[in-house]
């Protein structure tokens, strides 16, 4: 015996997150980023973190396929929540259309 203890056979992530009821992570992050743009939707017109979302960096991008940036990563989240921007100043509805993994943990019910 070597001293683990585990079932034989394989155990595909997507069948254990299905056994505990977890989302994919690519979804907890993605409502992690939404949640992060409504708060800055949300805040006064001079803080620092609304002056950073339209700041523009100038020269010339660099040859190749164009690294991803913020705003393509946040466009494709906006995307798939199917939810619009001008939404975030209804907090609590901007919560409830953002929260798209586990919705029905208790852990996430506030």
């Amino acid at each position: 015996m070597d001293g683990w203890s585990h079932a034989p056979g394989p155990h595909p992530n997507d069948a254990i997150r299905q056994k505990f009821g977890v989302a994919p992570i690519a979804d907890k992050m993605r409502e992690a980023r939404l949640r992060w743009y409504g708060h800055v939707l949300r805040g006064k017109e001079d803080s620092v973190r609304k002056i950073d979302r339209n700041f523009e960096v100038i020269g010339k991008r660099p040859r190749g396929r164009p690294k991803q940036r913020w705003s393509d990563t946040l466009r494709m989240d906006l995307k798939v929540a199917g939810v619009h921007p001008d939404l975030a100043l209804d907090r609590e509805r901007w919560r409830h259309d953002t929260r798209i993994a586990d919705p029905a943990t208790d852990r996430d019910k506030r």
